[in-house]
């Protein structure tokens, strides 16, 4: 995986962070989701390689990069806190200006580093979400049983954390199995388990998912009448949940004044893994308007 590409740990403000650096041309920052690693875009990082400089880096509490603690207001990893790192890590690799791609939580890191960050981060494609603060506020039954994870993990510690510490095979792969309609994820599935299955990592997602319901949403209400002005592009799969139940590219058409692109691709949740041909051939026709 990842065959030409560099492995680094760059330290940044609160800790290191982890990433694979590779191809050449604009810089492209790739996201990952739960409960994965920088490892979901092996299938398509290479590809995009051929026209970016890609780095694909482990957000703070996965894969390889630095874990800490919880604490009372969830702050540690409000996605505010999450995208500085990754400005950092940017900035660090020489990168001032960049494209992101963010899948699932890399999509909220995403979101908000644009927020926070308008000088640095031209476009952004976020891959299987809406926003947090309408996914909350538009939240019934279908919803809840659908994403009975964000209740879940949000419960106090360490409940949570206890549980799925248990048997945190059988946890990971009911999410992967669940999310994707069952797809064969293969090798890499093992390598999501090595780092995932360390209690400092599955409370450090747990506080992703505690943040997202408590600090983030204050972030994201106090910035909503606040516009981005850059461009948007949203993917979601066809099999998933965000199609179905929300209209994703309306929802996100309200977040920005410039140009919002969206398509359905035939996948589930895990779209770079699912159908990385589509999201490559995405991915590249969206950032290449804004070399």
């Amino acid at each position: 995986m990842f065959k030409g590409f560099s492995k680094k740990f760059v330290k940044v403000k609160k800790g290191k962070i982890f990433c694979r650096i590779g191809g050449k041309g604009f810089p492209l920052l790739l996201l990952h989701g739960y409960p994965q690693t920088h490892l979901m875009w092996h299938k398509t990082a290479p590809g995009l390689a051929k026209n970016f400089t890609i780095v694909a880096a482990d957000l703070r509490g996965y894969g390889s990069s630095f874990v800490l603690p919880g604490d009372k207001i969830h702050s540690n990893y409000s996605k505010r806190e999450m995208a500085k790192d990754m400005i950092q890590l940017m900035k660090k690799l020489g990168h001032k200006r960049f494209f992101v791609a963010g899948h699932d939580r890399g999509g909220r890191v995403a979101h908000r580093m644009a927020r926070d960050n308008k000088k640095n981060v031209i476009a952004i494609s976020v891959l299987d979400i809406c926003p947090t603060l309408d996914m909350y506020e538009h939240t019934n039954m279908n919803f809840a049983k659908s994403y009975f994870h964000w209740y879940f993990l949000i419960q106090p510690k360490w409940l949570p954390e206890r549980m799925i510490k248990s048997d945190p095979r059988k946890w990971m792969q009911n999410c992967l199995d669940k999310w994707s309609g069952r797809h064969k994820f293969g090798n890499v599935e093992e390598n999501y388990l090595k780092t995932f299955k360390q209690l400092k990592r599955i409370h450090a997602t747990c506080e992703d998912y505690r943040a997202a319901a408590t600090i983030d949403l204050r972030h994201d209400k106090k910035d909503r009448k606040k516009l981005l002005n850059i461009p948007i592009q949203v993917l979601w799969g066809k099999n998933g949940v965000i199609g179905k139940q929300f209209k994703p590219l309306k929802i996100w058409k309200k977040y920005s004044n410039n140009k919002v692109i969206g398509f359905e691709i035939k996948s589930g949740h895990f779209i770079p893994e699912q159908n990385p041909k589509e999201t490559i051939k995405q991915l590249k026709k969206f950032f290449l308007n804004y070399v």
